[in-house]
C-alpha cells in the first residue's frame, strides 16, 4: 500500500502545476493562509455548536437554532478548507504523503466525519424538546466532546506536518517508517 501511495505522490509531483504551486512566491502562501482562515471560521462555528450542546455557551438559545444558523457558514468554511487542503497536498505530494502527522490527520478526519454523521443522526432522533434544555442528551454531549477532541488533534497534526520529526527523510525506526509510508530505497524529495 505504501508503494502505491508513494507512486501516486511521485506521479503528482511530476505535474508542472504541482511544482509551480510549490515554488510560487505568493500562491502557496495564499492557499495556506486561506486554509487556516477557513479552518478558524468553520471550527469556530463547530466549536460554538459543540459548546452549546455541552451547556457551556448560549444556554438560553435553543440548540437546534444555534446549529441551523451556524450550519451554512460552517459548511462553506469546510468546503474551502478541503479544497485548499487538497491544493496544499498537490503542491508537495511526496513529502506530505510520507508524513506520519499527515497520515494521523487523515485518520482523525475520517473519525471526525463519522462522528459528525452519528451526531446528526442522534440529533434527529432525540426526544422532542431536548434542544430547550441547558445541556443536550448524553449521546449528543458525547458527540460534542468527541468533535472537540478530534478537531483539536487534527489542527495539532496539521501544524506538525511542517516538521520532519517522523518523516522518511531521516532514519526512522521500522515501525515509524511503516506508519509514515516510507518506501525502502526511495528518497523523499
Amino acid at each position: 500500500m505504501n508503494e502505491l501511495i508513494h507512486s501516486v505522490a511521485l506521479w503528482l509531483d511530476t505535474h508542472g502545476w504541482s511544482t509551480a504551486l510549490h515554488e510560487s512566491y505568493y500562491m502557496y502562501n495564499w492557499i495556506e493562509s486561506t486554509h487556516v482562515l477557513t479552518l478558524m471560521l468553520s471550527l469556530g462555528m463547530l466549536f460554538l455548536i459543540d459548546l452549546r450542546m455541552l451547556g457551556l455557551a448560549l444556554p438560553n438559545v435553543p440548540a437546534r437554532s444555534v446549529a441551523q444558523r451556524l450550519n451554512v457558514p460552517m459548511l462553506v468554511g469546510f468546503t474551502v478548507m478541503i479544497i485548499t487542503g487538497l491544493l496544499l497536498f498537490y503542491a508537495i505530494p511526496v513529502r506530505t504523503s510520507q508524513s506520519l502527522w499527515f497520515r494521523i490527520k487523515l485518520v482523525l478526519l475520517v473519525c471526525a466525519a463519522l462522528n459528525a454523521f452519528a451526531f446528526h443522526r442522534r440529533m434527529k432522533t432525540a426526544p422532542a424538546g431536548w434542544d430547550l434544555a441547558r445541556r443536550a442528551p448524553p449521546g449528543l454531549r458525547l458527540g460534542a466532546v468527541l468533535s472537540l477532541v478530534f478537531w483539536a488533534l487534527i489542527v495539532l497534526c496539521g501544524r506538525f506536518i511542517a516538521y520532519d520529526w517522523f518523516d522518511c527523510s531521516g532514519e526512522p525506526s521500522p515501525f515509524i517508517a511503516t506508519l509514515a509510508g516510507c518506501v525502502p530505497g526511495q528518497t523523499q524529495f
